[in-house]
């Protein structure tokens, strides 16, 4: 398995692209793989025919383990062909040098270094183990009171498991022994109550659980693997964040101006068109700059806020799923950069070309909800961030302008921004400051700059 970045310790297989005795040439995809959102493609590092696999569709795979067991040496692809099942299959070479694999050895970290339950830093679940832990109704306040044997203390499948056997004794062994030894009439006919009541209860939620009935002309559709994912992120930062959104508009009418006249040339100098998102993280970016604190993240009682400054753009799919690419220090690109960064990024995600370390490492989200018609929008948190921008469709409206005659009214191009900012951190008086200051640098662009 090979390494996907930084913070990814872990992959979920979810399709093998070659069967054992098939022949595979050096680079050829050879399976698909899942890490949190991404879905990427393994190839082979070798020619040859694929002598076993070793891991499974939906199996949980550590960076750096042997995955499959590829046959380079010659005279064998005839007899490795016509073998099916993997665990049938024997080997014909004979030379261990034959066999390309990269061994993989865990590293167990001491115990005085593994985070405790109680450590304010943040944990890692990998997705099967998020998966168990909603099947099972398992609480955020329990997942991280369980002890995990896994790298850095992590909590594993294994983990996970023992936990849910143990309360499971647990609770058996607690309904039996808190029969009271003395009960009178009273107090006995009172728990028969209450047995009979919770008895009533119970059934009723297992019948519930158990047949579902649905009226009228309906379509079941089976969320995808992304869709769950995203809905638990989102229910998660919730949960995680004290949210609170501002608003305010921008008169961008110099913007709009500023683009329609370059947007020609723009196209036929660097072939590529740019479009009102990059304008937009200039704007952010400037901001930040002046307000570094909407740049942080929260880890227990500390704020860290974070010098690189990545801009993640929420951008949707054509399945309707949602994805966020990271453009890494954002404030490091001028403009032309920028527009060339959206756009790669952007056209890597429809059609799902991202790699994991393009979603990796956010600090600030810009989401544009008016591309789709929305005049604004109340965005939820990306974690573990403290903020995200949304901005709404460009729109002509009469507004009062302030004139060297006067007032007057005049059609101008009028756009609403809102901020969503994590409360436990950003107080009203910085959320608003600095979306005005976001405002302020789109309402005053240069027409007259260059791109």
């Amino acid at each position: 398995m090979p390494k996907l970045g930084e913070s990814i310790m872990e992959a979920t297989i979810l399709k093998w692209l070659k069967q054992p005795g098939d022949k595979v040439e050096q680079d050829e995809t050879l399976l698909e793989i899942a890490t949190d959102k991404v879905d990427s493609e393994v190839p082979s590092t070798t020619s040859g025919i694929l002598d076993s696999v070793l891991f499974n569709v939906n199996d949980v795979v550590p960076i750096g383990a042997v995955i499959a067991k590829i046959n380079t040496g010659n005279g064998g692809s005839s007899q490795l062909s016509s073998q099916n099942n993997p665990q049938d299959y024997q080997p014909i070479f004979e030379k261990q040098e034959h066999i390309e694999t990269i061994p993989f050895q865990p590293v167990q970290a001491p115990v005085t270094n593994q985070p405790s339950p109680n450590s304010s830093g943040p944990r890692f679940y990998s997705p099967l183990v998020l998966k168990i832990v909603q099947e099972e109704g398992i609480s955020m306040t329990e997942l991280e009171a369980i002890p995990g044997t896994g790298m850095d203390g992590r909590v594993s499948k294994k983990d996970i498991l023992s936990y849910l056997e143990n309360r499971q004794h647990a609770s058996v062994k607690s309904s039996k022994s808190a029969q009271p030894s003395v009960m009178n009439s009273d107090e006995q006919q009172l728990v028969v109550s209450r047995e009979q009541s919770q008895g009533r209860s119970d059934a009723g939620e297992n019948e519930n659980r158990q047949v579902a009935t649905y009226q009228g002309n309906i379509e079941i559709i089976e969320l995808d693997r992304m869709r769950k994912l995203i809905a638990k992120h989102m229910v998660d930062s919730k949960h995680t964040s004290a949210h609170v959104t501002s608003f305010t508009e921008a008169d961008v009418t110099n913007l709009v101006m500023w683009r329609e006249k370059v947007k020609s040339e723009f196209e036929k100098r660097e072939n590529d068109k740019i479009t009102f998102t990059p304008l937009f993280i200039e704007a952010v970016v400037k901001s930040i700059k002046k307000f570094p604190w909407l740049n942080s993240s929260i880890e227990g009682d500390k704020l860290i806020v974070k010098k690189d400054i990545n801009i993640g753009m929420a951008t949707a799919l054509p399945n309707g799923n949602l994805i966020v690419p990271v453009i890494k220090n954002a404030d490091q690109f001028n403009l032309v950069g920028l527009s060339k960064k959206v756009n790669n990024l952007a056209g890597a995600a429809r059609i799902n070309k991202l790699l994991p370390e393009d979603i990796q490492g956010g600090t600030f989200t810009l989401t544009n909800v008016g591309t789709f018609g929305s005049l604004m929008g109340t965005p939820i948190i990306n974690q573990p961030q403290v903020a995200i921008l949304a901005v709404g469709a460009i729109k002509k409206r009469p507004v009062v302008i302030e004139t060297a005659q006067g007032d007057s009214i005049a059609i101008r191009h009028m756009m609403y921004l809102s901020l969503s900012y994590d409360h436990r951190i950003i107080d009203g008086g910085l959320g608003s400051t600095f979306l005005n200051a976001v405002a302020k640098e789109l309402e005053n662009w240069d027409v007259n700059r260059n791109f």
